[in-house]
C-alpha cells in the first residue's frame, strides 16, 4: 500500500529461506512482520566436589579463612554451560488483499501454499514426494532430495530479519491457528506461533550475525560516560 510519502524508507520484511540447494526450494516472506519477538539465552551451572571443598575451606566457623584471597577465582570448580539461543514469535497470514486484487492462486487455495511451505520446513527432505520425482528426472540418486547435507533431517532454515540478522535455525515448534475459510474450506487467515533454535557454531550465517553483534557492542562504548552514574565495586 502506498504511504503518500515518496521519500519514506521501505520497511524490510522478515523471511524464512532454506539454506542450500534442494528440491523443492522452500521460502516464506512474512506478509506482516511480527509485532514482538522473544529471544531467550539461558545457561546452567554445575558445581564439582572440588568447588564444594574450596568453599568449605574458605570459611571456618562462619568467618572467612582468607579474606584477601577467597574471591580470586569466582568459578573455581564450577562449569557453566550456555545453551543455544531460542527465538519465538507469531506470523500472521491474511488472504484479503490478494483476494481483492483477484489473485488466481489465492482465490483457489487461500493461504494454503504458505502454510504448506512452513510445514515442509519442519519435515525431513526424504519424505518429499515431489522432490523425489524431480530428482529422478534430473538423474539423481533415488531418495536423495538435498544436495548439500543429509536429507534424513529437516532442512536448515535461515531466519532473515533485516540486514544485520541472518541466523541458521531449527524450527522446533509450529502451532498453526486457522481462523477463516473459503467456501472450499481453504484457510484464508491464520496465526502461526513458531519456536526456533539457533544453530550456533562455525557456520557463515551465524558468524556473520555474531560479528555484527560485536560491532554493535563496540558502538555502545559511546555511552561509557553513563557509568559515572553507577556504583561499580572495586
Amino acid at each position: 500500500m502506498a504511504s503518500g510519502f515518496p521519500n519514506q524508507a521501505k520497511i524490510l520484511r522478515g523471511a524464512f529461506v532454506e539454506y542450500g540447494l534442494s528440491l523443492p526450494p522452500l521460502f516464506v516472506v512474512f506478509q506482516f512482520n511480527p509485532l514482538t519477538i522473544t529471544r531467550t539465552r539461558s545457561a546452567t551451572s554445575t558445581n564439582s566436589e572440588k568447588r564444594r571443598e574450596l568453599l568449605k575451606s574458605s570459611f571456618v566457623g562462619g568467618v572467612a579463612n582468607d579474606p584477601g584471597g577467597m574471591f580470586k577465582d569466582f568459578r573455581a570448580g564450577q562449569t557453566l554451560s550456555v545453551k543455544d539461543e531460542t527465538i519465538g514469535f507469531d506470523i500472521r497470514l491474511d488472504a484479503t488483499d490478494k483476494l481483492n486484487r483477484g489473485d488466481a492462486i489465492t482465490e483457489q487455495f487461500g493461504i494454503a501454499p504458505q502454510l504448506s511451505t512452513l510445514e515442509l520446513m519442519i519435515t525431513p527432505k526424504n519424505q518429499s514426494v515431489m522432490g523425489g520425482l524431480a530428482t529422478l528426472l534430473l538423474g539423481g540418486a533415488k531418495g536423495s532430495f538435498a544436495f548439500f547435507s543429509e536429507d534424513t533431517n529437516p532442512p536448515i532454515i535461515l531466519f532473515v530479519w533485516g540486514r544485520k540478522k541472518v541466523l541458521p535455525v531449527n524450527i522446533t515448534s509450529l502451532q498453526i491457528k486457522e481462523e477463516e475459510f473459503s467456501t472450499d474450506l481453504n484457510p484464508t487467515r491464520a496465526t502461526i506461533t513458531v519456536a526456533l533454535e539457533v544453530i550456533e557454531g562455525p557456520n557463515l550465517p551465524f558468524l556473520y550475525t555474531k560479528t555484527l553483534k560485536e560491532v554493535m557492542s563496540a558502538l555502545n562504548l559511546a555511552n561509557i560516560g553513563d557509568i559515572a552514574n553507577t556504583i561499580v565495586p572495586a
